[in-house]
């Protein structure tokens, strides 16, 4: 498997500060605008950059030239993260003009890269069209007020998604095919493994934050439950990681249509849950005792919701064993949002439910594991 490089990961940093800026814009506007317009932000930041993944997954990003697209990548995603906050007001054209300079001038870069290989050139020619499509479009919603530049903006994701999915077909060109694509699997899950260390860095980031401007006995034993809600996602998706990395890179052909699942449609889910927690978490140490709203039971169960469901999937498309106890923990959690209103229960209470709810998910995956290591064998105590 192909190590992530010090550029991929120098990349990388420019997202820490992109998913501050969306958890900022969330927890601003907690509202169901908000809340929608801070998914179709999130839509279009991970289009960039997993797109950008994928070309490391075909080109060797310590070779000079690569190198030094990534560096202007990296560029455009700071712009794009900058203009973020006010990119469905004033800036929402350089939000738009970074978005499609980095989508098309990236893929015109790789489609150069790769020439000579037969499969994946006609794939990049295919998407070529499909981005510069999308890529317009993005600009065209730029140009326009809100709501209309919400709709272009969701329009530019789902032509996206259904380009992806049916091989970016052009007429005369045919489509593209996953089995052709040469996927290094195992590379891409490690990416994807560093982008959800990124969203629950920067989860850490805002509750400490938030901890240094009151340092109190109720603050410090709420950043406590925080850091342990986070600890608690962490644990459910890494603690199987490495067999998912595992089982992509034994994948064979089905590795490019099962990387393009796992990794562009199911990952940002998951992402979504971090972000949408780390404002829940921010609330909780602004106002531990407070009863919750719909808001704020929103953002603290459905939170964890949200991510336990894309793992649920995550886990079921990956044929591994855990899928039951998320989606009853998700299901649970969500039917505890309303109970959480109608009872007025301070934030506490409802993030230490959200809490313990997750840690039943790491308990039931550690009997499961346990059941499996037995039927193997007598195993060390510490393996």
């Amino acid at each position: 498997m192909e190590r992530t490089t010090s550029t991929e990961l120098f990349f990388d940093l420019v997202y820490v500060f992109t998913i501050i800026q969306l958890s900022h814009y969330l927890s601003e506007d907690l509202s169901w605008r908000g809340v929608r317009r801070a998914a179709v932000l999130l839509g279009l930041v991970w289009l960039v950059w997993i797109y950008t993944v994928w070309m490391g997954n075909w080109l060797r990003p310590d070779r000079a030239p690569v190198r030094a697209t990534l560096l202007v990548v990296t560029l455009g995603s700071l712009l794009l993260a900058a203009a973020l906050p006010t990119a469905f007001g004033a800036n929402g054209l350089l939000f738009a003009g970074a978005y499609a300079a980095v989508q098309i001038g990236r893929t015109i870069f790789a489609m150069w890269a790769i020439r000579g290989q037969r499969w994946l050139g006609e794939s990049f020619v295919q998407c070529l069209v499909w981005i510069t499509g999308t890529g317009t479009l993005a600009v065209v919603g730029g140009l326009v007020d809100a709501p209309a530049r919400e709709v272009i903006w969701i329009a530019v994701i789902v032509v996206d998604a259904v380009g992806l999915a049916t091989g970016f077909p052009v007429p005369g060109l045919g489509r593209s095919t996953p089995e052709h694509w040469e996927v290094e699997g195992g590379h891409l899950a490690e990416r994807c493994q560093a982008f959800i260390l990124i969203a629950l860095g920067e989860s850490i980031l805002i509750t400490g934050g938030t901890l240094t401007q009151r340092l109190d006995r109720v603050t410090i034993a709420a950043f406590l439950l925080a850091f342990a809600g986070s600890v608690a996602l962490w644990w459910v998706y890494f603690d199987r990681a490495h067999a998912g990395t595992a089982a992509l890179a034994a994948a064979g052909e089905r590795s490019g249509r099962l990387s393009r699942l796992l990794f562009n449609y199911l990952h940002p889910v998951m992402v979504g849950g971090i972000v949408v927690t780390a404002v829940g978490d921010e609330r909780l140490l602004s106002h531990p005792g407070q009863p919750v709203d719909w808001a704020t039971a929103l953002v603290l169960l459905g939170g964890p919701a949200l991510f336990l469901a894309g793992h649920a999937a995550y886990q079921m498309a990956l044929g591994h064993a855990g899928v039951t106890s998320r989606a009853v923990a998700t299901l649970l959690l969500l039917a505890l949002t309303p109970a959480a209103v109608a009872l007025r229960v301070p934030l506490a209470v409802a993030a230490s439910a959200a809490l313990l709810i997750t840690g039943a998910v790491i308990v039931a995956d550690w009997i499961t594991g346990r059941h499996v290591a037995q039927s193997r064998g007598p195993r060390s105590p510490l393996r």
